[in-house]
């Protein structure tokens, strides 16, 4: 099930701090981590599940929202502190959208890089759900 992880926020009066720790605040090891920037208005970033991959969205600077989408039900988390992560686990098609200007999504993933683990074809993915 997605949800929204509250991070550790250490508040100081030069400047806040958070910090994720693998295994500890996300249910997963890290095994990549990317970033989505520079995201021209009104264009949607995502649009795709992945068969094995769990991961974790933080907002580290601006907001956007992410839909995810189990085949029945679609939920909105809309993020926009650096001090919450979305958990996505394996399976869900999600769709990243709304982004202000100058906005940064970094994204934790628990896999390397591997293009089979995509279905990025919403037909295809409510077929890839019945199997």
């Amino acid at each position: 099930m997605p949800h929204i992880i509250n991070l550790p926020k250490i508040e100081d009066n030069r400047g806040n701090l958070t910090f994720i720790e693998e295994e500890n605040h996300i249910p997963f090891i890290i095994k990549r981590v990317y970033w989505i920037y520079d995201v021209p208005g009104g264009q949607i970033r995502g649009g795709h599940a992945f068969k094995k991959q769990n991961e974790l969205i933080v907002a580290l600077s601006g907001s956007f929202d992410v839909l995810v989408d189990d085949g029945n039900q679609k939920h909105v988390f809309s993020l926009n502190r650096s001090y919450y992560g979305l958990y996505i686990p394996s399976g869900l098609w999600r769709e990243m959208n709304n982004f202000s200007t100058n906005s940064l999504a970094m994204v934790l993933s628990s896999t390397l890089y591997n293009e089979d683990d995509y279905v990025r074809d919403y037909k295809n993915y409510q077929t890839w759900l019945k199997r």
